[in-house]
């Protein structure tokens, strides 16, 4: 926890704040791109969201009060930066945020940046008709495999809910993928 604390204030010093900054990326652009588009599925929005994600981490460090790790905060905004896309997308092209998930889904194979089978693409489908909650939860411990402690952090929410989300999201899921 010192070294975050170290790190924080090389990325809040301007003289070490570039440095910081481009370890910071290399860190965590890797992650959170994986992240980011676990919740958009598109590669190139994906890399839109990612971008804004990294503006507002570094427009915002200043108000970092260290209540959770540097990880978790980063992730929350990841996932706030990539809901508020997905809502934006939609009212721009007129369209519900469960359509336009649907949409994408249905691109995905022509995808270059996509590498999964028919079956991906039904589970991904599956995990659309989940509410919003239950999705993160899924993805971030199935795709990302994340502890529900961390998951806890990024969506600031108990463990023991997370682990209820997870199991109904699972259970919706199966019958999903069994029934079609």
């Amino acid at each position: 926890m010192q070294e975050e604390k170290e790190f924080i204030q090389e990325l809040l010093h301007p003289k070490t704040q570039n440095e910081a900054f481009q370890k910071l990326l290399l860190t965590y652009q890797k992650p959170l791109y994986h992240h980011i588009r676990n919740i958009v599925l598109n590669h190139d929005d994906t890399d839109d969201v990612l971008q804004n994600t990294f503006i507002k981490v570094f427009q915002n460090l200043k108000n970092f009060k260290g209540d959770s790790k540097l990880f978790s905060w980063m992730y929350r905004i990841a996932t706030n930066e990539s809901l508020t896309f997905i809502k934006q997308k939609a009212q721009k092209n007129k369209t519900s945020t469960e359509e336009l998930q649907n949409k994408t889904i249905d691109n995905l194979k022509a995808d270059v940046y996509f590498d999964g089978n028919e079956i991906q693409i039904k589970l991904q489908k599956a995990i659309a008709l989940l509410p919003t909650k239950q999705q993160l939860v899924f993805k971030m411990k199935y795709f990302e495999e994340l502890k529900y402690e961390e998951i806890a952090d990024i969506l600031d929410t108990s463990v023991g809910a997370l682990k209820a989300s997870y199991h109904h999201a699972v259970k919706k899921i199966e019958a999903y993928v069994t029934s079609n």
